[in-house]
């Protein structure tokens, strides 16, 4: 599996500035992804009431 196959984008919003929910297919773990226009953006995991990131079953 490379690296652009890792990932699965599974929400989108926003066009300049863009928030994306993205699931990492090899442990299912969530990510958050915000984008500025192209000037600054980030990733961060998705984290639970109790602070556990939120994990999405995979299937295989």
């Amino acid at each position: 599996m490379g690296a652009s196959d890792r990932f699965e984008k599974v929400y989108g919003q926003g066009i300049v500035k863009t928030l994306e929910i993205w699931v990492d297919k090899e442990t299912g773990i969530n990510y958050l992804s915000y984008s500025n226009g192209g000037y600054a953006g980030g990733w961060t995991p998705l984290l639970d009431r109790e602070g556990k990131p939120i994990v999405t079953p995979i299937t295989k």
